[in-house]
């Protein structure tokens, strides 16, 4: 794998929804949006913009949380879009089971989302883990809802080397993301975005350290088990056969010089599955090019969806 393997090592990176409650916590003069899944998790959300607009679903990265959005989630808001992004089960402010923290449950928390407010001729964006929910959730729940689908530095088809996927990553930069978790996810969670999440480690580079301090914060706020566990599933699933099953118009951003998910692991493996598909390839851009790269990511999502 190269570079984009060595660098990788450095990355700490079904139930029905038809049952499901949607409701509005209150706590002194705070309100809390909720949805609660048909086994019993509460998920946080955020629903921006006008509620009649075209609707837009955000899901987020590892091991972030729907703040990790907000710069986008505000600029298509205040286009006229109605934007919702949830905390992922286990991330942000959303409950922390013990079970189900695997791509399948990601994705049907995705439907529970759009099917509970009702979104139709939606489009649904995924940035890193969040690619691989919007295309397992296009694999397990089909495109009736969806208008378009976004994959933005996405995992998508599969992160992991193997004998059918020899581009990818092999499997001990994860055992060694895992073994980093377990003696300091604290740690872990600063040197990521101070490093390879942002590119902060190349030569020249002017780091944030208010970027570096929220992506610490987004991170620490999930559960211990569920951020763990996160890594298999971001990392080993499969979702070659669910990316076969896009049947409407995407678009694809990845930035070439991403160190957490090389380009050619996914992005031009993405491109080949869906030869429909647009891609963008933002030159010398990081994993985290939605943040570094953001006026031009912006006015590219906006293109895409008046498209």
């Amino acid at each position: 794998m190269g570079t984009g393997a060595a660098t990788a090592m450095t990355l700490a990176a079904g139930s029905s929804p038809a049952a499901a409650q949607s409701s509005t916590s209150t706590k002194g003069s705070d309100a809390m949006s909720t949805i609660t899944t048909t086994d019993d998790v509460t998920l946080y959300y955020k629903d921006w913009g006008p509620k009649d607009g075209p609707a837009v679903t955000l899901s987020h990265g590892w091991p972030l949380s729907a703040d990790s959005w907000e710069n986008l989630a505000f600029f298509l808001a205040s286009e006229g879009y109605r934007v919702v992004a949830h905390d992922r089960r286990g991330h942000g402010r959303s409950s922390q089971p013990w079970d189900g923290n695997d791509m399948d449950h990601y994705a049907d928390d995705l439907a529970t989302v759009i099917e509970t407010l009702d979104l139709r001729d939606a489009s649904i964006i995924g940035f890193s883990t969040g690619g691989g929910e919007v295309a397992r959730y296009v694999g397990r729940h089909g495109t009736g809802r969806v208008a378009k689908i976004g994959l933005i530095s996405a995992v998508t088809p599969v992160m992991v080397q193997s004998e059918t996927n020899p581009d990818g990553v092999p499997i001990e930069v994860f055992d060694g993301i895992r073994a980093a978790f377990l003696a300091s996810r604290a740690k872990l969670f600063r040197d990521l975005p101070s490093g390879p999440f942002y590119n902060y480690d190349r030569p020249g580079a002017e780091p944030d350290q208010g970027l570096i301090d929220f992506w610490w914060l987004q991170g620490m706020q999930g559960g211990f088990k569920n951020t763990y566990d996160s890594i298999k599933a971001f990392s080993e699933t499969d979702l070659t056969e669910d990316l076969r099953r896009f049947d409407k118009p995407t678009l694809i951003i990845h930035g070439d010089d991403d160190q957490v998910v090389p380009i050619d692991t996914a992005a031009r493996a993405v491109k080949r599955l869906v030869p429909h598909a647009e891609l963008k390839v933002y030159e010398g851009a990081p994993h985290g090019l939605p943040d570094t790269h953001r006026d031009r990511f912006h006015q590219d999502v906006l293109a895409f969806l008046k498209s």
